[in-house]
This record gives C-alpha cells, sequence and structure tokens, in this order.
C-alpha cells in the first residue's frame, strides 16, 4: 500500500498541495502533521511508522517533509526499511525499494545537511559583521528611555490606568507594564 505523509509547520500554512500530490501519487491513506520538521515527536507520523507493513512505501512530496536534519531523516528511513517499507519523495524522484534509489537518497540528503548548515553558517557571519559596525537586529523599542521614565512616573506615582497611558503613548498596555 502506498502511505502518505504531509506536514506543514504552522495552522497558517495548507495542506492541500501536498495531500492532492499524494492522492495523485496513489496513496490509500494519508498521515498529516502541523508542527515543525527539527520536532521528532510528531502524532501523526508516529503513529503512520506503527502501522507500517511489510510491503508499504511511504511516500511524501518532497523529503524535507520527512524531516529536517539528515540525522533525523536517515532514522525515520531507516526505521520505515526496519519496518519492511520503502520510501519515495516525488520532488526529487528518489525511490529507497532499489538500490539505486537508496543511494540517490542517502547524496540529496547529505546535500540538504550542507545547504541548511552553510545557510546558518552564513546567517551567523551576517549578524557578527552586522554587529561589527554598530548595528544591532531585532526590533527598535517602542519607548525611548525618556518615555520609559515618564510611563513609570504616571504609572506608578499618579496611578494613571494603563490603558490610558498606553492610548497616549500609542503603544501596547504590555509595553507599559513592562517599563
Amino acid at each position: 500500500m502506498i502511505i502518505g505523509y504531509a506536514r506543514v509547520s504552522t495552522d497558517y500554512q495548507n495542506l492541500d498541495a501536498q495531500t492532492d500530490a499524494l492522492t495523485a501519487a496513489g496513496a490509500g491513506k494519508i498521515f498529516a502533521d502541523t508542527i515543525s520538521g527539527s520536532k521528532r515527536a510528531r502524532a501523526e507520523l508516529d503513529r503512520m511508522l506503527d502501522q507500517l507493513r511489510d510491503g508499504d512505501v511511504v511516500t511524501v512530496t518532497k523529503y524535507d517533509r520527512l524531516a529536517r536534519s539528515l540525522k533525523d531523516l536517515l532514522e525515520i528511513v531507516e526505521t520505515i526499511r526496519e519496518r519492511g517499507a520503502g520510501f519515495r519523495s516525488l520532488a526529487e524522484d528518489i525511490d529507497t525499494t532499489t538500490p539505486a534509489g537508496r543511494l540517490t537518497f542517502h547524496v540529496f540528503a547529505s546535500i540538504a545537511q550542507f545547504e541548511r548548515e552553510r545557510i546558518s553558517e552564513r546567517t551567523k557571519e551576517g549578524l557578527a559583521s552586522a554587529r561589527k559596525r554598530g548595528r544591532i537586529g531585532g526590533r527598535p523599542p517602542a519607548l525611548t528611555a525618556a518615555q520609559k521614565i515618564e510611563v513609570q512616573r504616571m504609572r506608578d506615582q499618579e496611578q494613571r490606568p494603563v490603558p490610558e497611558i498606553a492610548r497616549l503613548f500609542k503603544v501596547s498596555e504590555r509595553t507599559v507594564r513592562r517599563a
């Protein structure tokens, strides 16, 4: 049986494109999670792995839907293999039911891990370079130092209501409470 697995990271993302592609590929059953791929504990993935039978083929639209790290991807595919099932990725045209497919899978997985590590390195280098030039990332403060002092005075000494102070300074009530 062809078993589909789909995953998106947030509730704002949609599984439809993945489930449509898996159905078109012949998936008789589709398991779907809404959780980051970096999380290893995923309810539907675990349920799918528990239900695998000899001869099943786990199919995904892209292999990064199954895992985000090379270590997890290899472990999950090994679990699939131990249960007598195969793994297939539609986008990369990988099918571990064949020796050539297993080789291709390992090559693609290694390249993907390398690229993720390079992106992380470039990001860190860029942030370090910006810090050297005096640029600090993140959102600018909602209140200046002088405004913070005034907010604290109005809140603590004058006992003015937080919503009123927030409206005056055009900030959230939480910002007023943190000041």
